[in-house]
């Protein structure tokens, strides 16, 4: 994929300025950033279906915050070498890239990981549950930003909302379209962002994406993580009871019908000591 990304970097730069030598490089620096999250990731054993804990972290702090540094560093060299930037500029234009291209990486990755193994709805009330999450997202989104009072943080709640009830499937999307209206917002510089210089615009809008992105991404990864440990547990239990009958038929059925008949205070003894092992 290598070959495409450094293309697709061509051809955007070449339809803001004349292909250089410049534009090479920075095409070379935004391709090495997605090599280098890559690597970093493939060593820490990464699972691009983000169904563990570890796997949405490690693709906040070294598939976006780590590798994207690369980018940023090689583009802000490159307008710092060709006197397109004042040198006490360089910092800010660096921080603006990195935390550009992290947040793609935080927001649309999920996204990719839910078109390519969606797990949808079984039923039409799911279905109806999960649309209609997403248009009140957007809907409280836009009255949020654009309400005469700071309301930005009442898109938290649907976000952990989705993440609980649809996992990656609710989050990553809710995350995306909050995401998109907080950037059109800006740069139209309306709702929290008029009246505000530049640099403010972009540190509040990063500062807001990001977390956004995390509440979604780490809160649906360690969801994902819970759920497939009960279901690790419950196919153990299953397996236990297969073998209890194989050596004993009967027994676990047996069990079952004898529990059905205890005495209140036997049965509340067994209770207790079956809560007991089910806490551990």
């Amino acid at each position: 994929m290598t070959p495409g990304i450094a293309l697709g970097m061509l051809a955007v730069t070449s339809s803001i300025s004349p292909v250089s030598g410049y534009s090479v490089l920075m095409a070379v620096g935004n391709t090495l950033a997605p090599l280098a999250s890559w690597y970093l990731l493939r060593l820490v054993g990464f699972r691009p279906s983000l169904e563990r804990l570890r796997d949405g972290l490690a693709l906040v702090f070294l598939g976006a915050l780590g590798g994207m540094t690369v980018s940023a560093a090689v583009g802000t060299g490159t307008l710092l070498a060709t006197d397109k930037i004042l040198t006490s500029h360089a910092w800010p234009v660096w921080a603006a890239w990195w935390a550009g291209d992290a947040l793609g990486v935080l927001v649309v990755v999920p996204v990719l990981v839910v078109l390519i193994r969606p797990r949808l709805p079984r039923d039409a009330l799911g279905w109806v549950e999960l649309l209609g999450l997403f248009a009140v997202t957007a809907a409280l989104t836009w009255v949020a930003i654009y309400s005469p009072l700071d309301l930005l943080f009442l898109v938290f709640p649907l976000l952990i909302w989705a993440a609980l009830r649809f996992e990656l499937t609710g989050s990553a999307p809710a995350a995306l379209i909050v995401s998109v209206l907080a950037v059109t917002a800006a740069t139209n510089q309306q709702g929290p962002f008029a009246g505000r210089a530049m640099g403010e615009i972009m540190v509040n809008l990063q500062a807001f994406n990001v977390s956004v992105a995390l509440t979604g991404l780490l809160l649906s990864s360690l969801v994902t993580e819970r759920r497939h440990v009960r279901e690790r547990i419950e196919d153990a239990c299953q397996e236990l009871a297969e073998v209890v009958d194989t050596l004993a038929p009967g027994a676990s059925g047996r069990r079952t019908r004898g529990a059905g008949t205890l005495g209140p205070e036997e049965g509340e003894g067994h209770g207790r000591s079956g809560a007991g092992w089910g806490a551990g």
